[in-house]
């Protein structure tokens, strides 16, 4: 069953649920069970030491340099121990805190001491999640194993042509769990269902064209499949744009987690997840059309 978590919060010492978490694998290793409701929760207390405390949301600067890159027409959309994410003219960005001129460091409350601890918590979030990961593959029987690489190696090329990808592949894998803060209309029942969720922005026009084409699979194929817009802007402005209509629902994630944990770099992108929680198609929402989406549908149905 595909997974949705809305959190509210930021713990920081949901690390620890992690160390449980691979301590109850080995477990389940030994019992030849591969420990994905593990894994999912060693990732979301990582993603949770990724997310801190959101500082200066809202902020906007005309200009921000990071090392030899400008950015123009910045809005900040959260600051964390580490680092400072934002949109920009261009598409999203992120930077470290400690690569920002001084007075900007200060603005947004850079302690170095702070920073490097945190970074020591990232690293041994990232370090438990893989061992997690070495350890469930290992405890996959040799055929489970060898079906799992065909089918990495077939992707989706039967139903989607080749196409560039501007984020982290996890094509026939695992998707990251997905954090968000709020829907902006009713939450759909995902249950049994795949899920097409659409990384969007109001200000970018090639996912405001996207649009009416997302409208028209979700209406196709709505007893099967759940299309989701997720926003890194805030709801007041993703509630401001009327044109196009969106027909899906909509979540918003202002302080990026999901975007981070897929890598995202630019918009819109697209991803399809089948309902045991797998990827089948990633990229620009425009590869995928009714005949295509169809395919998949069949092909990866429970």
């Amino acid at each position: 069953m595909s997974q949705w978590y809305v959190l509210v919060d930021d713990r920081q010492e949901l690390p620890q649920v992690a160390r449980t978490g691979v301590k109850n694998a080995g477990r389940r290793v030994r019992n030849g069970h591969v420990p994905r409701t593990m894994l999912q929760s060693v990732l979301l207390a990582g993603a949770l030491v990724f997310a801190g405390a959101a500082r200066g949301d809202g902020e906007k600067l005309a200009s921000l340099m990071v090392g030899g890159e400008v950015y123009t027409e910045v809005t900040v959309t959260s600051v964390t121990a580490t680092d400072i994410y934002f949109s920009h003219s261009k598409g999203l960005g992120n930077a470290k805190l400690n690569a920002l001129d001084p007075e900007l460091q200060r603005k947004f409350h850079f302690d170095p001491a702070r920073a490097m601890e945190k970074e020591k918590q990232q690293v041994a979030a990232r370090v438990l999640y893989a061992q997690a990961l070495k350890e469930a593959k290992a405890a996959q029987p040799p055929k489970a194993a060898a079906m799992e690489e065909a089918q990495d190696q077939a992707g989706a090329s039967d139903e989607v042509e080749p196409h560039e990808v501007s984020a982290k592949s996890f094509l026939n894998r695992a998707a990251p769990t997905i954090e968000a803060e709020k829907w902006l209309n009713d939450r759909p029942e995902l249950k049994g269902k795949f899920m097409l969720v659409d990384f969007w922005a109001t200000w970018c026009g090639p996912c405001r064209r996207s649009i009416p084409r997302l409208n028209a699979l979700y209406s196709r194929f709505k007893d099967k499949l759940v299309v989701i817009g997720l926003s890194n802007e805030s709801e007041e402005a993703v509630r401001k744009m009327t044109e196009p209509r969106v027909e899906y629902p909509i979540v918003v994630d202002t302080k990026q987690r999901a975007s981070i944990a897929f890598g995202v770099e630019r918009i819109p992108h697209a991803v399809l997840i089948d309902p045991k929680g797998i990827v089948r198609f990633e990229g620009h929402p425009g590869y995928l059309n009714e005949r295509n989406l169809e395919k998949l549908l069949a092909r990866f149905a429970e």
